[in-house]
């Protein structure tokens, strides 16, 4: 079973439906990681027919509705639990008449005193944990929400969160593992020596978890799953890189936020242009259909199935694709609005990604394929790749952050240079003070910037993947993908991705004692998660990115379906995110040319 459908079962299965009493009705109350983890996995039909009137947010204002009980599913942090608190201020004044509490995640025992002691006690019907403390964003793709914890990974002056920020991340990766049913054994890359800790802390957590259900993991199949924890350092050049597959290429290049892409289409009472938004998730077939395909194909594509179904519904003028001609077929045709506004939507994306591909992306991607690779389409080895870049980082049509891309992939390929080369490059490129500080910081993870501040790590042998029908500007495959292949076939390397040490393999763990008397066994009747195939679920510290997204569902088909590869992070990355989050990892006037530098 899938991700989001695991975890929508277990939203429904284990806190709405079990409340549910005829001829009542209920208030859902989540916060902003819950929210995200309904919307994706559960309908609003759905909850609505299990006696749920509205989903309220925690953090909004809202109207009290005494007469009403009210589910809470919410992350055990400080400032959720202090809200729920509030909402039962006390006796005579609440915004609901009883509440049903979800935890996440495991309570801290300190906020769960507090409750105890808070009139809110006396108001709690249920008070338990789901143990779902991640977002599903896509079947195979998970986030944990969690970008700070990124960034107190990396950062290199001494920060008091860290490790709670470390022992957060370690929790939530352990709930995916627990909502899934997997007990795997866990690797990690051997060259950034902060993965053996997270690593450990996983570790411990998922004891936890296989102790209140001796049977998580359990199966021939389930014993060869596999958890690999990487740092961002792994590849620095997928994230830098634009893209040409569909989802990657309209994230990197479209304004879209949330998901949501917003768009002018004809469409007001006079035919005139108005503004649209769409959301880009998997209801939407044709979404799903060209997310990972080139855009060479999706262009043609989108047109043709547009022309096929205008020709299978016998619409008059179904061989015209332009925008006004779909207006004009809205209105002939009404009963397939919704087929009709969606090829309206992908025809406008696909019409703004290649609206800015035409401009400067096709030139900056012949100039970054040939950093990343170190050869020419023809497959030349580049001796002098200056001559290919200067005229980039003059471009005054160039953008700050396209010329630091380039910059960094061309550093990367050079494991390093010269300050003296550094200070001529970002002169070229006139990159200004005050962002030469997003190339410096890369330092922080692991990799060498400026010569001597950092090390050559064991590489992943690249496979050879180019054929004839590889695109010239889509040479490069995200080393994630040569990873899960050699990681399912047995052939990874432990010498550079070793398993954890020390695993323990009994039941009888102390720690979680605790959290199964408060509780009870949140694992009984879980059911859903069951699976006859082994896993093998990555983590990478630090984003993932769409083009490695796309490679979990690649390598999952390659096998046959015999492998469920899911990928995950703290967070999804884009090229501009990547950059913004090396710009926030130190400030300007932090620690430069190799001081107080990360391995």
């Amino acid at each position: 079973m899938a991700l989001k459908a695991v975890v929508g079962d277990r939203i429904m299965n284990d806190v709405i439906k079990p409340l549910r009493k005829k001829g009542e009705w209920k208030v859902l109350v989540v916060d902003k990681l819950s929210m995200r983890m309904v919307s994706a996995c559960c309908s609003m039909t759905d909850i609505t027919s299990e006696g749920i009137t509205m989903v309220e947010d925690l953090e909004k204002r809202r109207q009290p509705i005494p007469n009403m009980d009210a589910i809470y599913l919410i992350t055990p942090t400080e400032e959720s639990v202090n809200l729920l608190m509030r909402d039962f201020g006390t006796a005579h004044n609440t915004m609901y008449r009883a509440a049903h509490v979800f935890f996440t995640e495991a309570c801290p025992e300190k906020l769960f005193e507090q409750i105890a002691k808070h009139p809110i006690a006396k108001f709690l019907k249920n008070l338990k944990e789901v143990n779902m403390a991640f977002r599903p964003y896509e079947q195979q793709v998970y986030s944990l929400d969690t970008r700070d914890g990124a960034s107190e990974f990396y950062n290199p002056r001494p920060s008091p969160n860290r490790m709670a920020r470390l022992e957060r991340v370690a929790e939530q990766i352990a709930t995916l593992c627990a909502t899934l049913g997997e007990y795997p054994a866990i690797r990690y890359r051997i060259d950034y020596d902060k993965l053996p800790e997270l690593s450990q802390l996983i570790q411990q957590k998922l004891d936890a978890y296989k102790a209140d259900d001796p049977t998580m993991g359990d199966g021939p199949e389930k014993a060869r799953s596999q958890l690999l924890i990487l740092d961002r350092g792994f590849d620095p050049v997928s994230p830098l890189l634009h893209e040409l597959t569909y989802q990657a290429m309209c994230y990197d290049l479209v304004p879209i936020e949330n998901d949501v892409y917003r768009f002018e289409a004809k469409g007001g009472p006079q035919g005139e242009m108005v503004e649209k938004d769409a959301l880009l998730d998997e209801n939407d077939d044709l979404w799903v259909e060209f997310r990972h395909q080139h855009i060479a194909v999706v262009s043609s594509q989108v047109t043709k199935k547009l022309k096929d179904f205008a020709l299978e519904k016998r619409v008059k003028g179904g061989d015209k694709t332009s925008m006004k001609d779909l207006s004009q077929m809205l209105k002939r045709m009404p009963q397939y609005q919704k087929e009709l506004r969606n090829y309206s939507l992908h025809l406008a994306l696909a019409e703004d990604c290649m609206k800015s591909y035409s401009g400067n992306v096709e030139k900056l991607c012949r100039v970054e394929q040939d950093l990343a690779m170190g050869t020419d389409a023809e497959g030349e080895k580049i001796r002098d790749h200056m001559r290919n870049i200067v005229p980039i980082l003059l471009d005054q049509n160039i953008s700050t952050y396209d010329k630091i891309r380039v910059i960094l992939l061309y550093i990367i390929g050079k494991n390093g240079i010269s300050e003296e080369n550094f200070n001529k490059l970002i002169q070229h490129a006139q990159i200004p003070e005050d962002e030469k500080h997003i190339i410096i910081n890369m330092q922080y993870m692991g990799l060498s910037i400026l010569q001597d501040t950092g090390r050559r790590k064991g590489k992943v042998e690249r496979k050879d993947r180019i054929t004839q029908q590889t695109y010239q500007l889509s040479r490069w495959t995200p080393v994630i993908k040569d990873i899960m292949e050699d990681a399912i076939d047995d052939k990874l390397d432990q010498k550079y991705f070793p398993f954890l040490t020390g695993r323990s393999t009994t039941a009888g763990f102390a720690s979680s004692g605790a959290r199964s008397a408060r509780y009870g066994h949140w694992h009984k009747d879980k059911g859903p998660a069951d699976r006859s195939v082994p896993r093998l679920i990555i983590f990478i510290m630090g984003g993932t990115t769409y083009s490695e997204m796309r490679c979990a569902y690649e390598v999952t088909k390659e096998t046959g379906q015999k492998w469920d590869v899911i990928i995950g992070s703290t967070h999804l990355l884009t090229p501009e995110g990547f950059l913004n989050d090396l710009a926030d990892l130190v400030p300007q006037d932090g620690p430069q040319d190799g001081q107080d530098r990360m391995d």
